[in-house]
């Protein structure tokens, strides 16, 4: 009977175990596809979560019963959702940090063009494009924009310039630029200027002038080449235009951004 009492007390837990999983499993899901994507933090993922504990003898001690097994499977899911919930934790905490420094992510987020809208025209956008001076399609890994030479150009968010110079190593072809760390993983590169208005390692605020507009480099025609770095990849940079533009304006703007055309460099 006590037998019988004890497997029935263990169904019982193995089944408020699957309620206690499909719970963390609807705040995981939310962490990852919410609470991380407001603050654009990269989620965690199953692979981290659900990886392994400990190694093949940590149940060794349980083996040998009528019920090893049963008993066995009831720990391998209790030590599972402890390494989740432990994995959940330290993500909370990391989003606790976020949401504190809320204000300083947002500064440090591109957020404006980095040319007045009502001064520059979108001639080339994200993607692979054909290139004037090389003669062969590549990857566009920014947005083109057309200017007149000597037209300001702005720091898209608070940063601290990296870069700011003509033919600097490592950015071959961008003749004059601008190279702007952001923090929080972003960074924002200004190419092709005809000359720089900050100095490496000066502080900037967003929409504070950092260069003009030029045609330096491998570049046909003046314009600016402006490329965003979100966490070390190059993102498409139209898609933090949103603080500029109307929803029309931005409409239009991401239809002239994906015509397939000749970019400028």
């Amino acid at each position: 009977r006590e037998i019988r009492q004890y497997q029935r007390q263990l169904k019982s837990l193995n089944a408020r175990m699957e309620q206690a999983g499909e719970v963390l499993e609807d705040i995981e899901k939310r962490d990852d596809n919410v609470y991380r994507a407001i603050f654009h933090a990269e989620p965690i993922g199953d692979a981290v979560r659900n990886s392994g504990i400990g190694g093949v003898e940590r149940y060794s001690d349980l083996e040998g019963y009528d019920c090893s097994e049963a008993i066995i499977d009831a720990s391998r899911r209790l030590d599972n959702i402890t390494k989740r919930l432990y994995v959940q934790s330290r993500s909370i905490d990391e989003v606790y940090q976020m949401a504190v420094t809320k204000q300083q992510r947002l500064a440090a987020m591109p957020a404006i063009m980095p040319l007045p809208k009502n001064r520059c025209h979108m001639a080339s956008g994200f993607g692979y494009r054909y290139h004037p001076i090389l003669h062969t399609r590549r990857m566009h890994t920014g947005v083109d924009l057309t200017a007149a030479k000597g037209e300001p150009a702005y720091a898209t968010a608070d940063g601290v310039v990296r870069v700011a110079g003509r033919n600097v190593q490592g950015f071959s072809g961008y003749g004059v630029v601008v190279f702007i760390d952001h923090g929080y993983g972003f960074q924002t590169l200004y190419a092709h200027l005809s000359n720089v208005a900050v100095r490496p390692g000066q502080k900037v605020k967003r929409g504070e002038k950092i260069g003009y507009v030029g045609s330096t480099g491998l570049s046909q025609g003046s314009h600016l080449h402006y490329e965003v770095f979100q966490n070390g990849d190059r993102v498409n940079p139209i898609y933090f235009f949103f603080s500029d533009l109307t929803p029309e304006e931005y409409e239009e703007v991401i239809e002239l951004a994906n015509q397939e055309n000749q970019c400028l460099s």
